[in-house]
């Protein structure tokens, strides 16, 4: 009786799963696995190379928490706006140069408010300098196992050598929450107060999914719209990646569907099925260049605004309008 309710299981299962992959072919590479056992519930074009945006600043803060165990800095030491910090372009915090805040406050303004001058003060406070923090990212990058990850600057900015994939991206998420789990609040903040600002976070998923509970989204014209989305259901933590969707929306409907497609059929799959893992052989076949969104995304957010044509009868008129008289 058992295995006859499990095999029909299985079959509405495989039904709404074939149902579910159908719609969710048509963005960028994305992974649903759960964080528990490294299992991989959907994966799609897990191993394509794409720029992280923002999703950098997941590294940013992983040496971040590292540097804090090891002692090198604590939560209420001091980070400086540099003149390289202060350059950098928004979302930023803006504080002049010589400027100060605490790392604490600095870990939630990466997180939350997405700062890339935040990330620049703590590439500097941890190691001295961006270059030897960038260094200290491809290394750690290297050890996790995301071995097709390049990192080239804290942030996230447009970088054409900057990349990872999907499975990199679940490697370090994994990380995060396996490592410094006294640390996964910061994700999970819906805003965060500076002085007399509230700054909400980019990541919708908090306030419109049942679970949701963190971690990080990104955007440059050149990715499109990327997040690293986790959420927990009856003690088993999922956690969905993203990169290229076409707006914030669908970003988050995306995110969404996988979420609720993982915690819906991951127990008959898991029956059924030998699931793969983050750690198995990379598929070489899908190790492509990263595609620019740029031209995909909607009009006027990245230059695409149309030229302006006048209208025919517009033109007419101003050929028959005669000169003024001198």
């Amino acid at each position: 009786m058992k295995s006859a309710f499990v095999f029909i299981c299985g079959v509405l299962g495989l039904f709404g799963g074939v149902l579910f992959e159908a719609r969710a072919v048509q963005g960028g590479p994305a992974m649903v696995f759960d964080a528990g056992n490294s299992k991989i519930v959907y994966a799609e074009d897990p191993d394509r190379l794409w720029h992280p945006a923002s999703l950098t600043k997941m590294m940013t803060a992983y040496l971040t928490f590292e540097a804090i165990k090891a002692g090198v800095i604590t939560l209420k030491s001091e980070l400086i706006v540099s003149a390289e910090a202060h350059r950098q372009p928004p979302s930023k915090i803006g504080l002049p140069i010589g400027g100060k805040m605490s790392v604490e406050l600095g870990l939630k303004t990466l997180i939350v408010k997405s700062a890339n001058d935040v990330a620049v003060m703590l590439a500097e406070g941890i190691s001295g300098t961006e270059p030897d923090f960038v260094a200290r990212m491809n290394d750690t990058a290297k050890r996790l196992g995301m071995t097709k990850s390049r990192f080239y600057n804290p942030n996230g900015l447009p970088d054409a050598r900057q990349v990872v994939t999907a499975r990199d991206m679940a490697l370090l998420a994994q990380a995060l929450l396996k490592e410094y789990p006294e640390h996964a609040h910061y994700f999970a903040m819906p805003n965060v107060r500076i002085g007399k600002r509230r700054l909400r976070s980019h990541n919708d998923l908090l306030r419109t999914f049942d679970g949701a509970n963190g971690m990080k989204t990104g955007f440059i014209c050149a990715s499109g719209y990327n997040v690293v989305a986790s959420a927990v259901r009856d003690g088993r933590q999922l956690i969905a990646v993203v990169l290229g969707a076409k707006s914030s929306g669908l970003r988050r409907q995306r995110a969404s569907d996988l979420l609720e497609h993982g915690f819906q059929n991951y127990q008959w799959k898991d029956l059924l099925f030998e699931s793969s893992f983050l750690t198995d052989p990379v598929n070489q076949d899908e190790i492509r260049g990263p595609k620019n969104m740029r031209r995909l995304l909607r009009p006027y957010i990245c230059g695409n605004r149309p030229p302006v044509q006048k209208s025919a009868k517009k033109r007419t008129a101003k050929k028959k309008k005669k000169p003024k008289k001198k």
